[in-house]
């Protein structure tokens, strides 16, 4: 095998898209990575770039039709970011059209090279990388496409294209796994995860008769069973400790974490399905249980997450195939085997480990009859892509940029307190952590001080320690997309504030990718740091000089999950109600959390489908069916 590296169209007109998943950001620092473990490699690397001349008369016919051109040669569009510039001795081929083939000096590149095989990175993956991977298919190459370093501003696109190209014409991989090969790895094994999904799925499919079968009061008889196990001191005990050293959860959080799974199994278990209703004259209406639900869950809440979705799938008569993040997999195993000692049949919640190619496989099993999820955007638009094609129900919770509003009346050491609390437990690792707080500016430098002041008397430490409330990110990796995201803020001219120092880690720090809690402070509204999901310790604070432009800053963002407004009486209260755009409301309280029994779901790009929990739980893990003429029982 005699490999190239392929990057297409890796330009700031390209990577400046709106709507670009994943972020610009994340794109050129993880093609940087891949970039130079090629050239430690001694690997030949190929820059294909879109090439336009100002007058227009070479570019593509729905460029000039709309008109706009991108890609200008001589302008800033047309250049690669500086950390993927090409070296001494990289080639540079200059394309009009889409495929990076269409220049053709980049097959003479490539024979020169003697390569065989390309590894592709690049924009967008749903058109110029789709019709190069083509072409290279056609010329007889072996093509890898590192998955994490392809970005699209047309994401469900960008899912189809993934699942068509995979099954023909290329192989997917991490830059982790292409990176850990150039250095000599293995290679990429198979991993087996099709007939393991298959078995899985048909243990469940088994199954599924006789539970649906079972009384509902013995169905919910099993779920307070589990939840009386969590609820045992040394069953929370135990399983916090392992959030703590598996995932980073500070112990006293993930003692909560158990007692609200406790409580969602007992809201599940008093979840029964209406009895049969008339509809019309001759005919009634009922609902039953939809059959085998994939359950696809993530690592920052490894019991609350899944069981508030099993349970209330269970109650309703469903059975479910399992699919945990590969950090929580040790606590779904134990989870499982506890609901199995507390009388859940074998087959009814099967378990399949593995990572976003398992997930997928899960989805795509024809056994599957509906989709619930809680995970990235990208998992969301891999599950929509999947569900549409099949016409299944998808049900996704898909994270929060949320937003507390701080205005007039508002109690600001209580507003710093929550706000504080809500954007730093567990590093900022939950769906519903506050990730920016929008203050009147007359607010403002008072709310700073308490807000900086709030951070500071956080302990950030061990997450064995039952006094810690910040804890080390999950992983390296994202302690790494964190600091990228902080240092792109404050080169963008925001500034930034670490109330606990400049320490790199808490003293006295053990092992952890450690980060300490952030606070930036006037960000533009149209920067990454403001418009994306940090997902770790990170706090951005904002100016408003009217309600009308607070709530367009807590609205301006994709996504909808949570939204919190601090203040006193006045009109406010009521245009908060009226015109946030959150699934979620909260007054005088942080965005972080919620009740068991309300409804919990995001408008916007945060959920696909009915909420879960409350209502929602009915809506989705059953279907309506309409009766003519049934006879009696």
């Amino acid at each position: 095998m005699r490999p190239a590296l392929l990057l297409v169209d890796l330009q700031h007109d390209f990577l400046s898209a709106p709507g670009l998943e994943p972020a610009a950001r994340v794109v050129v620092a993880n093609a940087q990575r891949l970039l130079a473990a090629a050239r430690a490699a001694g690997m030949p690397v190929v820059h294909a770039i879109t090439s336009v001349d100002a007058s227009g008369r070479d570019a593509m016919p729905h460029w000039k039709s709309q008109p706009r051109l991108r890609c200008v040669r001589g302008t800033p569009g047309h250049a690669e970011p500086p950390q993927l510039a090409p070296a001494a001795g990289e080639a540079t081929v200059s394309k009009a059209f889409f495929s990076a083939f269409s220049a053709p000096d980049l097959d003479r590149a490539l024979a020169a090279a003697g390569a065989d095989t390309l590894l592709v990175a690049g924009v967008h993956l749903h058109g110029c990388v789709r019709a190069t991977v083509l072409d290279a298919y056609q010329r007889g190459l072996a093509v890898f496409v590192a998955e994490d370093a392809v970005a699209s501003d047309d994401p469900l696109h960008a899912a189809v294209t993934r699942r068509y190209l995979e099954t023909r014409a290329a192989r997917f991989a991490s830059v982790d796994a292409l990176v850990a090969w150039l250095r000599g790895g293995s290679g990429f094994a198979e991993s087996g995860e099709g007939r393991l999904v298959q078995e899985a799925v048909r243990r469940a499919k088994a199954a599924s008769e006789s539970w649906s079968a079972l009384p509902s009061d013995a169905r919910a008889r099993v779920l307070v069973a589990l939840a009386e196990r969590l609820e045992s001191a040394k069953e929370a005990k135990e399983l916090a400790r392992r959030m703590a050293v598996e995932v980073g959860k500070p112990v006293t959080q993930g003692e909560a974490e158990v007692r609200r799974t406790a409580e969602l199994l007992r809201h599940a278990a008093a979840l029964t399905p209406p009895a049969p209703a008339r509809a019309g004259s001759g005919s009634t209406s009922r609902r039953v249980p939809l059959g085998v639900v994939a359950t696809i869950t993530p690592w920052n809440n490894p019991l609350a997450i899944p069981w508030g979705k099993l349970g209330p799938a269970l109650a309703l008569g469903n059975t479910a195939v399992w699919k945990p993040a590969p950090a929580a997999s040790s606590l779904a195993e134990r989870s499982l085997a506890m609901a199995r000692e507390a009388g859940l049949p074998d087959g009814a919640v099967t378990l399949v480990s593995g990572d976003h190619r398992a997930a997928r496989a899960v989805m795509e099993d024809p056994g599957v009859d509906a989709v619930t999820v809680s995970g990235s955007s990208a998992a969301g638009w891999a599950a929509q892509e999947i569900c549409a094609r099949r016409r299944i129900p998808l049900q996704a919770e898909l994270g929060g940029n949320n937003a507390a509003i701080v205005w007039t009346g508002a109690d600001l050491d209580q507003a710093a307190e929550q706000i504080a609390r809500g954007a730093f437990a567990f590093a900022g690792q939950k769906c519903t952590a506050n990730r920016r707080a929008i203050v009147a500016d007359a607010l403002f430098p008072p709310l700073l001080e308490r807000v900086l002041s709030a951070v500071a008397r956080l302990r950030w430490g061990d997450p064995l320690d039952p006094a810690t409330e910040v804890g080390p990110l999950v992983s390296a990796q994202a302690r790494d997309r964190v600091a990228a995201a902080v240092a792109e803020a404050a080169a963008g001219g925001a500034r930034v504030v670490t109330p606990h120092g400049d320490a790199a880690a808490p003293p006295g720090a053990g092992a952890g990718a450690w980060y300490p809690p952030t606070v930036v402070v006037d960000a533009i509204a149209e920067s990454a740091i403001v418009q994306e999901e940090t997902f770790g310790p990170v706090l951005v604070l904002q100016r408003a000089r009217s309600f009308d432009e607070a709530l367009a800053l807590a609205n301006g963002v994709r996504q909808g999950l949570v939204a919190a407004l601090f203040a006193g009486p006045g009109p406010w209260n009521a245009r908060f109600a009226c015109e946030a755009q959150s699934g979620v409301l909260k007054w005088n309280v942080s965005t972080a959390d919620a009740d068991a029994s309300a409804p919990f779901g995001g408008w916007k790009a945060s959920g696909i489908g009915p909420p879960e929990h409350g209502p929602g739980d009915l809506e989705f893990y059953s279907r309506l069916q309409a009766l003519y003429g049934a006879p009696s029982p």
